[in-house]
């Protein structure tokens, strides 16, 4: 065992540094103990997540026993501590990650022209009842009973006095002729 020849000035001051933490600790040691439930429940109440409130806590306990010998007066600590949580969860907050890439397709769908706009809606169905209104009637009955009543084609048979066969050939040349009207060939 060999004992130092010399000691510089630096050395004497770590020593003496750290004869006063340990002289502070036992303070410090007693405030945690008596004070920890009230500050983790204030830790608590910045985060969602008990254990991130223990963290935060020793984060700011620890930010405060450096600080121990600084502060002035220690009937103020409680303030001190929850103003260490504050700043600590803020910095939390500010540096959290955030999970963003870029792709080259986006991952929302394209809106739809005139889905919510309450205009282009009015619009599509004042037009599309221009178009009906150009029908011959006996095939606007059927169109209507079939798609706007949402009557099945044997129902449609029966109310207009007529056989399957002919409400499905009318209602297919009416789908037809409603494909070609130009006004309907804007809107959609």
């Amino acid at each position: 065992m060999t004992t130092p020849v010399c000691t510089s000035a630096s050395d004497a001051a770590t020593s003496a540094r750290r004869t006063r933490v340990h002289a502070t600790y036992p303070s410090f040691s007693s405030y945690v103990r008596a004070r920890q439930p009230v500050l983790l429940r204030t830790a608590r109440s910045l985060t969602a997540n008990p254990s991130d409130a223990e963290d935060l806590l020793q984060t700011a306990l620890t930010k405060t026993y450096v600080a121990w010998e600084r502060i002035e007066d220690h009937r103020a600590l409680d303030g001190y501590v929850r103003r260490a949580l504050l700043n600590t969860r803020t910095s939390q907050w500010r540096k959290r990650k955030v999970d963003e890439f870029t792709c080259d397709e986006l991952p929302e769908p394209e809106p739809v022209p005139g889905e919510d706009d309450p205009a282009e809606q009015q619009a599509l169905h004042d037009a599309m009842w221009r178009a009906i209104m150009k029908l011959p009637a006996r095939q606007r009955a059927m169109v209507v009973l079939r798609y706007y009543e949402d009557l099945s084609e044997v129902q449609t048979a029966e109310v207009l006095g007529v056989s399957v066969g002919t409400v499905k050939s009318a209602v297919s040349r009416a789908l037809g002729k409603l494909r070609e009207d130009p006004e309907l060939g804007l809107v959609r």
